[in-house]
């Protein structure tokens, strides 16, 4: 699915593009289980807008903004346990991981029309360090993207200058960092766009008529340890490609609600 120029690329600007990956069917699949996973949060006691907060715009610009954002989205429908080991997912995987990959976690960020919130300029990297830094995403667009529905932007090599001082843990300051020095990534439907969790990444508020619904799945090489004890599920760990080569128990500890 990817040549060696790809992975190079990759290497060089801690991002690639892959265009195709997912087919219209498989997409259409996608979209309907977003809604359906909205629509049931929607009826629960657990919706809630995730839309960042911070300085980077005015607070009464911020009140408007709306950001559906859910993590483990395999845990609620199986077509998204599809997309994270497809075969030409674990295609592309084993090319810029290794042949060992594991699933580290899932999540759908929904864009709505007009109030789309902004995700600010970051890098994944404090949400979950890892000692080796083989952490990375798998961003699966369900809808076009573009900068007027606010597609991802990144800045290439920025992945090679380390982790960053962000604020909190949640973005980099944006006099510093401004989505403007950051390169847009369109997409179409059924593209995946795979980066670092090093490399500096956002997107701006959607702006248009049209949804920009994406599923991001984070992967890992097993061997690649975390250095906190942070952003643990029940249901971590699961190997898309190749084997864990350390066998051990795996006993997480956590409560029924």
């Amino acid at each position: 699915m990817i040549k060696a120029e790809d992975v190079e690329f990759y290497k060089e600007n801690g991002y690639l593009l892959v265009r195709g990956v997912f087919s219209p069917d498989e997409v259409a699949e996608m979209r309907r289980a977003v809604d359906g996973i909205v629509d049931r949060a929607a009826r629960s006691k657990y919706d809630h807008n995730a839309a960042w907060q911070g300085d980077y715009l005015p607070p009464e610009e911020l009140k408007k903004l709306v950001l559906k954002g859910f993590h483990d989205v395999h845990y609620h429908d199986a077509a998204f346990t599809r997309a994270a080991v497809h075969p030409n997912m674990a295609a592309v995987l084993t090319k810029l991981i290794g042949p060992n990959v594991q699933l580290h976690h899932s999540k759908m960020l929904v864009k709505p029309p007009e109030k789309g919130a902004a995700f600010p300029l970051h890098q994944d990297t404090p949400y979950f360090p890892h000692d080796n830094h083989t952490m990375m995403a798998g961003s699966v667009h369900l809808d076009d993207s573009d900068m007027e529905n606010g597609c991802l932007c990144v800045i290439p090599g920025s992945h090679k200058q380390g982790l960053l001082p962000h604020v909190g843990k949640y973005y980099l300051d944006h006099r510093q960092y401004p989505l403007s020095a950051a390169t847009p990534c369109p997409a179409r439907a059924g593209d995946v766009l795979f980066f670092n969790y090093l490399t500096i990444h956002g997107s701006d508020v959607n702006k248009s008529t049209r949804n920009r619904r994406n599923v991001l799945f984070q992967y890992r090489d097993p061997s690649d340890p975390p250095t906190e004890d942070v952003h643990v599920n029940w249901g971590q760990g699961l190997m898309v490609c190749g084997e864990n080569p350390v066998y051990r128990e795996f006993k997480p500890e956590y409560q029924l609600r």
